[in-house]
Order: structure tokens, then C-alpha cells, then sequence
């Protein structure tokens, strides 16, 4: 198991991206989370096997159809055990 986190740019909110996120994570037993940034990006944390995780970094650079994927940067992180895959919806600091 291991853990990465995802900053996505480009063309990443409104069109649904958070919620495609979701469904790809699940559908793949990926678990962590998403969420919007205040400065137009997407982050995501993500826990799974490595050749599940090089399969989803592969989908967000492509993302849904209506965004369009600029950059995607990726980092290892500490492992948390998340339970499952989750959106956040909001950022409390906003």
C-alpha cells in the first residue's frame, strides 16, 4: 500500500471533476479523498498498490471530459489508512 498526493491544473473545477474523480477511485479501490483549491486546482490523496495508483495518475491527466488537464504533479505522502474515497465539498479556510 501506498500513499500519494495529486495537485491537478488546468481546467479542473465546474466541470465535474471531483465527482469523476470519485467514481474512478471506487471503481478501482482507491481510497482517500478530493477536493477544489482556492487557486483553481484539484488535490487529491490517494492510497492503493502502486500499479492501481500509476493507473489512476494516468486517468487524471486526462480527467473528465469537459476539463482540460494542464499539469499533473504527484508527491509520495505518509500513509493515513483512509476508509474509503471521499469529496470534500468545501474548505472551511476559504
Amino acid at each position: 500500500m501506498k500513499h500519494i498526493d495529486i495537485k491537478v491544473t488546468g481546467k479542473v473545477q465546474g466541470v465535474f471533476f471531483r465527482a469523476s474523480t470519485k467514481a474512478v477511485a471506487d471503481q478501482m479501490g482507491i481510497r482517500g479523498f478530493v477536493k477544489n483549491e482556492k487557486d483553481g486546482s484539484v488535490y487529491i490523496e490517494a492510497e492503493a498498490e502502486q500499479f492501481i495508483l500509476d493507473a489512476f495518475i494516468d486517468w487524471c491527466k486526462e480527467g473528465p471530459d469537459k476539463s482540460a488537464v494542464e499539469n499533473v504533479a504527484v508527491s509520495d505522502g505518509t500513509l493515513k489508512d483512509f476508509r474509503n474515497f471521499e469529496v470534500v465539498k468545501k474548505n472551511l479556510l476559504w
